[in-house]
């Protein structure tokens, strides 16, 4: 039998692991909000929901430190736009103005893939398959792991990471790498 990274995560004691979410949980999590979890972070969650500094609180009735935390990578970029002239150069020519191109910007970020917070600034992509977790701070996307587990072994020394990785496969977020 495979040892899982979440399994090693809740055998460390490095953080309190609440029971799992349920089906009902996450089909409410995914319809509130407005998007899917992949399909090893939705696992992950059902085994046990990790608890304390750095990790989402998905059953938190105020729901605002959720909604922070999934708009975190778009505010971000978006910053960059404001304040550090950044711009992609798929969204065309530049308006003049910080406020013009915010507002282009923001238009193009609401059609990009939706990214789920894992812990802290780590991120997967939404969706119906497994995808790298990245860390997302403004512009500054880094390739974290290959996948959750992966990301597990990696982050928190839990044993050994994969040596293989695997691309970054959502639009936007994959030319930020």
């Amino acid at each position: 039998m495979r040892v899982t990274a979440a399994e090693l995560l809740a055998a460390s004691g490095r953080f309190p692991i609440a029971a799992g979410l349920t089906v009902t949980e996450l089909d409410a999590i995914e319809r509130e909000f407005g998007f899917t979890f992949a399909p090893d972070h939705r696992g992950f969650l059902a085994a046990g929901v990790p608890t304390g500094r750095g990790w989402p609180d998905w059953r938190d009735p105020d729901r605002t430190a959720l909604r922070d935390r999934l708009a975190w990578p778009i505010e971000g970029v978006l910053f960059d736009v404001a304040e550090n002239s950044f711009w992609y150069e798929g969204w065309g020519a530049r308006p003049a103005g910080d406020e013009a191109a915010a507002a282009v910007a923001r238009r193009y970020l609401m059609t990009v893939p939706r990214m789920v917070p894992v812990y802290s600034h780590r991120y997967l992509p939404g969706g119906p398959r497994a995808h790298p977790v990245l860390s997302i701070y403004q512009t500054d996307v880094v390739y974290y792991g290959a996948d959750l587990d992966d990301w597990l072994f990696r982050e928190f020394g839990l044993g050994a990471a994969s040596s293989v990785a695997r691309p970054v496969t959502v639009g936007f977020w994959r030319e930020l790498t």
